[in-house]
């Protein structure tokens, strides 16, 4: 699923648009809807930033007054984990790195993936891991610090299946089916890339 860099029309007719639109105009306040502990917030003056914070006992997403059902239904999934990326003061070191590449070998590639080193390093700005198999060595990015353990799990995989399989044809990929958070992770990194492409207002709860 490509990263979208635009949200606000993807998916809606031109009427459904316009009908936003005006709906929008017609009030001061932006429009809110609650499910469970989210709120979400629509905003006619928010043009293209997504932000959310947290208010009490409730989580507070602001969005574009003209997003789409699915847009918003996709960036609250990705504004909640990136708030409880950024509330984990827990960092994974590379001694852990190792035990958990082994665990994810012996639970998803029935251990046959067996790297002589896996560390963190800085200066993977444009990736989020790498793998040499002629040394069995596995990076990631420093990036990855802080996002959710099933994401850091994710690309630890993908990496650990490099060692076996270099390129990204079919058989790679069948060897990553078991692991059933493989396409939330990858959403989650695509948001994370759109959301770094989105212009962003000084201010935590700016409208």
């Amino acid at each position: 699923m490509p990263a979208d860099s635009s949200p606000g029309l993807a998916g809606e007719t031109p009427a459904r648009s316009a009908e936003r639109t005006q709906r929008s105009a017609a009030i001061r306040q932006p429009s809110a809807s609650v499910t469970g502990a989210v709120e979400v917030r629509r905003s006619a003056r928010r043009s293209r930033t997504v932000s959310a914070y947290r208010e009490g006992d409730r989580t507070i997403v602001l969005i574009p007054a003209r997003m789409s059902e699915a847009e918003e239904q996709r960036w609250v999934g990705v504004m909640l984990d990136k708030l409880a990326a950024q509330e984990s003061k827990r960092v994974i070191g590379d001694s852990e790195l190792v035990d958990r590449a082994e665990r994810l070998s012996g639970q998803y590639l029935g251990g046959r993936a067996r790297p002589a080193s896996v560390r963190w390093v800085t200066n993977q700005n444009t990736r989020w891991g790498s793998c040499t198999p002629a040394e069995g060595s596995i990076r990631l990015s420093h990036r990855l610090q802080g996002m959710p353990e099933y994401v850091v799990d994710y690309v630890l995989l993908h990496e650990l299946a490099h060692l076996l399989v270099p390129g990204h044809g079919p058989r790679f990929w069948r060897l990553l089916e078991t692991y059933s958070r493989t396409e939330r992770a990858r959403g989650y990194l695509e948001g994370v890339v759109a959301a770094e492409r989105l212009p962003h207002l000084p201010g935590a709860r700016e409208e």
